[in-house]
């Protein structure tokens, strides 16, 4: 059975292999204190999203996108950003965002329906999601093309999975970042899956790294299930878009090969159209017993360490929790950010709502 990600595929990148020994003539490419750090957002990626489906299964949330199997590829490539960088995730990339600094209670606040939990975090540099497939590529290349027009070196990691490849937004930002050299790096999650469609149903390429070609910039392929591997190419990607040796600032794009090992979102029943045998088969790859490997067998944690890890990030997600819900949002807020200027229906609408809130008050309404 082809996985797509084995040791024959010699053009694709990795440090570790599936047991978290290093494959021959790698090193690690981080120091040990950045490589705790890296785990530990690993962990906490898994853990979040453990809690998050949870949470979603208990009606205490709505639907969750899960990331399971594709969290070393979302910490990977943040970790390769300096602070001045910006990232832009689609609406998985929940691992990403939280690795970047995103508060978790916000992230949970999102999801449970608050608008105000996909604010623009522009402390963290990170953009707000995309539910749409592939807008946020347009965003991160107008913002890449900013910087260089600014004279800055600020550089884009723009984050969207394979489906996204069909859409015409990738298509046009990946032609406009060659044509004018902006600093952007494409984060391409091909998990297998755009819902239901296979990826050899997104398009007949032999991959999707080789897309880059046609737009006259690299396109690099990368084990996404290997955070080391992940952290690694991203890091060399910014690097050429920020400082390049030939004095071009080049943009790249990654194919990082991985698997969805569960469901698109909580709605969703993945074993109606795919063969969950496949799914278990690429759970040998899983990215976070395979770095915790590493870490144990290398001496740089122990299983004492471990457990603290574990302890200390369950605590901080209870915490989260129960700010996010302890948040009461505005009913107000549904009619904002629609329109420029707010048609007058809407304000009438508004208004006999506020009415109907001032007699019966929110709890019995909501009982109703």
């Amino acid at each position: 059975m082809s996985l797509g990600i084995t040791t024959d595929d010699d053009d694709v990148h990795r440090v570790l292999d599936v047991d978290g020994s290093l494959v021959d003539g790698a090193s690690v490419p981080l120091s040990d204190a950045e490589l705790r750090d890296l785990y530990e957002d690993l962990k906490l990626a898994r853990r979040f999203d453990r809690k998050a489906v949870s949470l979603q299964r208990q009606g205490r949330m709505g639907t969750y996108p899960p990331i399971y199997g594709q969290e070393g590829a979302q910490v990977g490539s943040v970790h390769a950003l300096n602070d001045e960088d910006w990232l832009f995730p689609s609406y998985r990339e929940n691992g990403a965002m939280l690795a970047r600094g995103a508060p978790m209670a916000a992230n949970l606040e999102y999801w449970m329906g608050s608008e105000s939990g996909n604010a623009s975090l522009v402390d963290r540099n990170v953009f707000p999601v995309a539910n749409p497939i592939s807008t946020q590529v347009l965003h991160a290349v107008g913002h890449g093309w900013a910087s260089r027009l600014d004279g800055d070196t600020r550089v884009s990691l723009v984050h969207f999975g394979d489906g996204a490849t069909s859409e015409g937004d990738f298509h046009e930002g990946m032609n406009f970042a060659g044509v004018f050299d902006a600093p952007v790096v494409f984060f391409c999650n091909n998990n297998q899956w755009a819902i239901s469609v296979p990826r050899e149903r997104q398009t007949a390429s032999e991959t999707i790294a080789q897309k880059a070609t046609a737009y006259g910039f690299d396109g690099v392929r990368v084990d996404g299930m290997d955070p080391l591997a992940v952290y690694e190419v991203t890091r060399d990607a910014v690097a050429g878009a920020r400082e390049p040796l030939d004095g071009e600032k080049r943009p790249t794009l990654i194919e990082a090969i991985q698997y969805r090992l569960g469901a698109h979102s909580t709605s969703d029943d993945p074993g109606v159209y795919r063969d969950e045998d496949r799914t278990e088969e690429w759970k040998r790859y899983d990215p976070v017993p395979r770095l915790e490997s590493f870490m144990l067998e290398s001496g740089r944690i122990d299983e004492a360490g471990v457990e603290a890890v574990e302890s200390d990030i369950d605590e901080r997600i209870e915490a989260a929790v129960q700010e996010a819900e302890s948040f009461e949002p505005d009913p107000d807020n549904i009619f904002e950010h629609t329109y420029a200027e707010r048609p007058a229906k809407l304000d009438r609408q508004r208004e006999y709502l506020r009415e109907l809130r001032a007699e019966f008050g929110d709890d019995e309404l909501l009982e109703d």
